[in-house]
């Protein structure tokens, strides 16, 4: 019966395809001019996004690392809104109580801000990975510095030399020099696409040595100390927060473990002693 079914099923979907398709091959001019009239409609809706996106959305494509516009990130907002309320409204009949009201009122207001908060997640990421290698990079900075090379010119070949996020962008700045960009502008970039503590003192040290001439090599090495004790005073901020968890993970889960392992070893004895 049930096999009877799926195929009925099958036949009849196949059948309305065909259908579909012989009414759409009878009149495909106005079906065309339906389907320019929905593009056109979606490219006014985009066009129109694009034009309104908010001027912070930029520095968050920036932070997050990401090379697109802003029009698509605002194409991305309003399409996901759709989608979750399609979703809400699945989900709405399998919420207890009034909670699937809640979840047809938010699904829309979710969906549409979700892309600001992966942006914002990444770019928060990202910062933590550029703190982490900015003693590094800046020693390699410093050494090519000192070798003789000129500012621009040693952040390109750090850029070529490191893998990490904090040289890529060194060497996309040394690009865009190279390329005809003022060196503030690449600069300016650079800042906003590096999140990080110290971002702005390393720049400020670039602009320095291209106003004045100077190598920063001296302030290359003092960013560099300073990026290793910021990295410690973290990783021991980071320690204290971790020891109050492990207390409470030891006393609520592991001593009450053992306790009843202990208990499950004294139970059979203790009742066998007592019969």
């Amino acid at each position: 019966m049930t096999r009877a079914i799926v195929l009925a099923a099958l036949a009849g979907f196949l059948a309305a395809s065909g259908i579909v398709e012989l009414t759409a091959a009878r009149r495909p001019a106005r079906t065309s001019k339906r389907l320019t009239a929905v593009a056109r409609a979606f490219a006014r809706l985009f066009g129109a996004a694009r034009r309104r996106a908010p001027g912070h959305l930029a520095a968050r494509l920036d932070a997050a690392g990401i090379d697109g516009g802003t029009g698509e990130v605002m194409a991305a907002k309003i399409g996901a809104v759709p989608v979750a309320a399609l979703s809400a409204l699945v989900l709405a009949p399998l919420a207890p109580g009034r909670l699937g009201l809640a979840l047809l009122a938010g699904g829309p207001v979710a969906g549409f801000f979700a892309p600001d908060l992966w942006l914002r997640a990444r770019g928060r990421a990202r910062a933590r990975v550029i703190e982490e290698e900015q003693a590094d990079v800046l020693d390699l900075l410093r050494v090519a510095v000192g070798a003789g090379l000129g500012p621009w010119r040693a952040l390109a070949e750090v850029g070529r030399r490191h893998p990490g996020v904090l040289a890529t962008e060194l060497g996309a700045a040394a690009r865009r020099v190279s390329l005809g960009v003022p060196p503030e502008a690449a600069l300016a970039r650079l800042e906003r696409r590096c999140p990080a503590a110290g971002t702005h003192a390393l720049t400020a040290a670039l602009r320095r040595a291209d106003r004045l001439g100077a190598p920063p090599g001296r302030a290359l090495a003092a960013l560099a100390a300073e990026a290793r004790a910021r990295h410690a005073r973290r990783a021991a901020e980071n320690a204290a927060r971790a020891a109050p968890k492990i207390q409470l993970v030891v006393a609520l889960l592991l001593v009450p473990s053992a306790l009843l392992l202990v208990a499950a070893a004294l139970v059979p004895a203790l009742t066998g002693a007592s019969l």
